[in-house]
């Protein structure tokens, strides 16, 4: 399966499965997992990045365990709109998946993602420095997921 579009990913998934949300880092890929429903979103797991397959396995592992069909990874589009090598290398992510495992992905903008919940997370949760670190890039995952999820529902 190609990689789809945003709107096209609910359709090319089984009906009533969980897409699952991801913050692709340089040493980190931030998951979550939506419900059944794919009205919410929620932070799964931190995976430390080591080699491409064992960090496939890992992922299809968490998606298998959750029943996830379908997958979101976050584009970080430069703020004028515009490509650059992270894109590229998300993009080759994606392409790699597919590789292993025949499953719809779709992309969503995540400019200003990490940002946003950093100050969530400081102002609101009032965390540490240390205790955010752990969780960012997961809860990164869940904003990306959720804005994918809320695209999904409002087409």
């Amino acid at each position: 399966m190609p990689i789809v579009e945003l709107q096209d990913l609910a359709a090319a998934a089984p009906a009533r499965t969980p897409i699952a949300g991801l913050d692709l880092g340089e040493k980190t890929i931030g998951v979550a997992v939506s419900d059944r429903e794919r009205i919410a979103a929620s932070p799964l797991e931190l995976i430390r990045r080591t080699k491409f397959t064992q960090d496939a396995e890992r992922l299809f592992a968490l998606m298998a365990g959750r029943g996830a069909e379908a997958l979101v990874i976050g584009l970080p589009v430069n703020m004028d709109g515009s490509e650059g090598p992270r894109c590229q290398s998300v993009r080759a992510f994606a392409r790699n998946l597919l590789r292993l495992r025949d499953l719809p992905i779709g992309f969503w903008d995540e400019r200003l993602s990490t940002a946003a919940v950093q100050r969530m997370l400081t102002h609101e949760a009032d965390m540490t420095r240390a205790r955010r670190s752990q969780v960012v890039d997961r809860t990164a995952a869940a904003w990306i997921l959720q804005g994918a999820l809320d695209r999904l529902a409002s087409h």
